[in-house]
């Protein structure tokens, strides 16, 4: 007996097939274009948000309709992701031949992946689908956006400004869309559905939707930074980078440090440099009151999640009127787990302080902590001790070592490293992911090689077993 399909679905289906219908022909019209046309419509992207007034607007509504984070904060991410994005697209060739290697008689062509498919969070709604779309369209690709539904108003207003920049520049129109309000589930796993590729930013249910779509992936696994300052850091220069960059858009990055490793050597003058950058520690009474706020039933709270530190004091009943004038908030933990849940990720201007007896120590408890959460993500250390930084690169599970600098601001991508600029960072097979770079253009491009023949390349089997042979025999 033939099942007939929920309504709801049948219309989730349609509303997409539509918007992927569009997308498609505007898509075969834009991948005849020229790499000019393409850098054209590029450039024409990213000064639609980052013209100052549209920047501003965008930030506005952002924090208006989520509830979530910093005006001015938004504003300096959208300008200085955008303006990094379009740093390392230029000059980068994208469409038509993209390489010659004649020794191995191969041609490589730049292809787009067709339609994409940008699923894209609520604590960045500007910036990371900019992001996507200035990928997506430097490859000659069209997209669609699946915002969060607090985030659609945002997504809205930036695609009015990208499209009418698009339009300016002759781009066909239907390349860049996004869901219609309400945004649902039904409709977000549709489109992943009925896409070509898949990029997800966000919550680890819309990443594992994704994997699960059916269609190539790029999702990112949780963040849950944590820091290292061993016996040989400036305890001054980490506090203040920490504190700049715990504190950004109240710590709605998945960058954002949420817990600092110490040398006990240098235990007491790291958090006195904390507190004259504006951290306030807790006592474990005000400890015990918080973690009941912030965590009821053990998950994170809405209440308190990319809230200022003066509204978690209030949500909490945190009355020391110095804790509500702090910038940050500091908890001293010594375990990991479901029972000790500063150890975990808290998307807020809250740290928590771990004291180690020495590096070895310091390295257990940072693994202990990524088995929690966060493994694969990347992790920082201030330090002058390059065996130190060395061992984390090869012994821990993570993608990146930030070394001495504001994790917020370098892992994504900064002007002083040589990180792509990105609002995404892929976490390996460590965190579930199928990348473990940060999302770039390249992740938008299908390569098509052309091989010709070369000289015959066969080695002999003396050459290939020959010191086999002599150490172990035949």
């Amino acid at each position: 007996m033939k099942v007939e399909a929920p309504v709801a679905a049948s219309s989730a289906a349609q509303t997409v097939a539509a918007l992927i219908q569009r997308a498609r022909a505007a898509q075969k019209i834009f991948e005849r274009s020229t790499q000019a046309a393409l850098d054209e419509a590029v450039l024409a992207a990213g000064w639609a948000i980052m013209k100052p007034e549209h920047n501003r607007a965008l930030a506005e509504i952002a924090v208006r309709d989520t509830g979530l984070g910093v005006v001015a904060d938004k504003m300096l991410k959208n300008q200085r992701k955008t303006h990094g994005l379009l740093r390392d697209l230029r000059g980068a060739k994208t469409t038509g031949v993209i390489a010659e290697h004649p020794e191995r008689g191969i041609t490589e062509i730049a292809r787009p992946v067709g339609v994409v498919a940008a699923v894209v969070p609520s604590t960045n709604p500007g910036a990371t689908p900019a992001n996507n779309i200035i990928n997506a369209l430097k490859c000659a690709n069209a997209v669609i956006l699946a915002p969060s539904p607090k985030g659609h108003s945002t997504a809205a207003l930036l695609l009015q400004y990208i499209n009418g920049a698009l339009a300016r520049v002759g781009a066909p129109e239907g390349l860049v869309q996004s869901l219609p309000a309400p945004v649902t589930k039904e409709l977000t796993n549709e489109l992943m559905r009925q896409c070509d590729l898949v990029v997800v930013t966000g919550s680890e249910s819309n990443v594992r939707a994704g994997y699960s779509s059916g269609k190539p992936a790029l999702g990112v696994g949780k963040g849950n930074v944590a820091v290292i300052v061993d016996d040989s850091a400036d305890c001054d220069d980490a506090a203040r980078k920490i504190m700049a960059s715990k504190i950004f858009d109240n710590a709605t990055s998945c960058s954002s440090e949420n817990a600092v490793i110490v040398h006990d050597a240098v235990y007491d003058r790291m958090i006195a440099s904390l507190r004259k950058e504006g951290g306030a520690l807790l006592t474990a009474a005000e400890k015990d009151t918080l973690q009941k706020a912030m965590f009821p039933g053990g998950k994170l709270s809405a209440a308190v999640t990319a809230q200022s530190v003066a509204k978690i004091c209030a949500v909490a009943g945190l009355s020391r009127p110095e804790l509500a004038k702090a910038r940050c908030l500091m908890v001293e933990e010594t375990g990991t787990g479901p029972a000790h849940p500063f150890s975990g990720e808290k998307l807020s201007p809250v740290l928590a302080v771990y004291r180690a007896r020495d590096f070895d120590s310091a390295l257990r408890t940072l693994g202990d902590i990524y088995e929690y959460q966060g493994n694969g993500h990347s992790c920082g250390i201030y330090s002058e001790d390059a065996g130190h930084i060395a061992r984390l690169g090869h012994e821990l599970t993570v993608a990146r070592v930030i070394v001495k600098q504001a994790h917020t601001f370098a892992t994504g991508g900064s002007f002083d490293n040589g990180m792509p600029f990105s609002l995404s960072m892929g976490c390996g097979t460590w965190g579930g992911n199928s990348f473990s770079d940060n999302l770039n253009y390249k992740h938008f491009m299908n390569i098509t090689r052309i091989i010709r023949t070369i000289p015959e390349n066969k080695p002999s089997e003396e050459d290939l077993f020959g010191a086999y042979w002599k150490k172990y025999g035949k």
